[in-house]
C-alpha cells in the first residue's frame, strides 16, 4: 500500500489564481469537477468519489486542473449519506491514490477557510482572492495565506533495536514512531532530536531524512526520519506518552506483519509512520 495522500497529479497553476476572468471561465466550464468535504469526510458512490458539477456554494476554491485541461475545485458542503471518512477511504484503499492526494489539498484547504473569517490584525472580515489560497482584509490591507504545519516523525535505532511508543488515546496495541511540531527558528534535525528527550528522555545523534506525507487533519506536512540515539535508557514524559520501549527487530516485523502473539501493532500502512519502521528495521 502506498503511502496516502501523497500522490496528486492536479496542476495548480499558481500563477494564474489571481486571474478573476480565467477562474470565472474555468467555473462554467462542462468538464469541472467539484470535490465536497463536511469535517474530514467526502461525499462517495458506488465506489467512487463524486465530483460532478453543480451550483457552486460561496465557499469555493480551485484544486488545480487535471491531465486532460479539466478544472477541480472543492467546496464546503454538510454531512449527509454517502459521505466517507478519508482515513477510512485510505486504510480501505477504496479510492486511487490519486484521488486521496486530491482530497488532502481539498480537506486542508476548506478548513482552512472554515477558521479564517476575520483578520486576525484588525478583526474586520475577510475576502476571498486568488481563487482561494489568499484571504484579503479590505481594511487593514493585510493578507492571510493558507498554513501548513511541518511535524516532525522519526524513528530512532540502537543496537539494532528501534524506539517505539503509544498516546493513552491510541487502539489498545498499536505503537507508532514519536513526533512532533517544529518550534520557530528551529531546524529539523534538532527539532526531531528535541522531540525524542522531550517525550522519552533519550538522546539522538545522526538524523537523515527519508520521505514526508501531507497529513489533512489538519494541514500538516509530516516529515520523516530515522535517527540514531546516543543512549538507551528512557525517561517517559507520563503527559504526552503512555509508553515507549524498544522493540529487538523480529518483535517489530512481526508488529509490522500483525503477527505479534500479544496483538501488539505498528502503525497503518497507510501512514509514514509504518515506512519509517520499515526503513529502519532495513538499517
Amino acid at each position: 500500500m502506498p503511502l496516502a495522500y501523497v500522490l496528486n497529479p492536479l496542476d495548480r497553476r499558481a500563477n494564474d489564481r489571481p486571474d478573476a476572468r480565467w477562474l470565472a471561465e474555468l467555473k462554467q466550464r462542462k468538464d469541472a469537477r467539484l470535490v465536497r468535504i463536511a469535517g474530514d469526510a467526502t461525499l462517495i458512490a458506488e465506489g467512487r468519489l463524486v465530483t460532478a458539477m453543480d451550483a457552486l456554494p460561496d465557499l469555493t476554491v480551485l484544486l488545480g486542473l487535471d491531465q486532460h485541461g479539466a478544472p477541480w475545485f472543492a467546496c464546503k458542503a454538510e454531512p449527509a449519506e454517502g459521505f466517507r471518512d478519508l482515513r477510512s477511504l485510505a486504510l480501505e484503499e477504496a479510492l486511487p491514490p490519486e484521488e486521496l492526494g486530491i482530497l488532502a489539498q481539498a480537506r486542508s484547504l476548506i478548513q482552512w477557510h472554515e477558521r479564517r473569517n476575520f483578520c486576525s490584525n484588525c478583526a474586520a472580515r475577510l475576502e476571498l482572492a486568488d481563487a482561494g489560497y489568499r484571504r484579503h482584509c479590505p481594511s487593514c490591507g493585510m493578507d492571510h495565506f493558507p498554513r501548513t504545519d511541518p511535524v516532525v516523525i522519526m524513528v530512532v535505532r540502537h543496537g539494532g533495536n528501534i524506539l517505539l511508543g503509544r498516546q493513552k488515546a491510541w487502539k489498545p496495541g498499536m505503537y507508532s514512531a514519536l513526533a512532533g511540531f517544529v518550534e520557530p527558528g528551529e531546524t529539523i534535525e534538532d527539532a526531531a532530536r528535541r522531540e525524542i528527550f522531550e517525550e522519552a528522555g533519550v538522546k539522538v545523534g545522526a538524523v537523515r531524512y527519508v520521505t514526508s506525507q501531507p497529513w489533512p487533519f489538519l494541514s500538516n506536512l509530516m516529515i520523516g526520519l530515522v535517527g540514531e540515539a546516543l543512549s538507551s535508557e528512557i525517561t517517559l514524559d507520563e503527559n504526552e506518552l503512555e509508553e515507549a520501549r524498544w522493540f529487538p527487530p523480529e518483535e517489530a516485523r512481526m508488529m509490522m506483519e500483525r503477527t505479534h502473539p500479544d496483538g501488539l501493532y505498528a502503525a497503518n500502512p497507510y501512514a509514514i509512520a509504518h515506512e519509517l519502521v520499515r526503513v529502519a528495521l532495513d538499517g
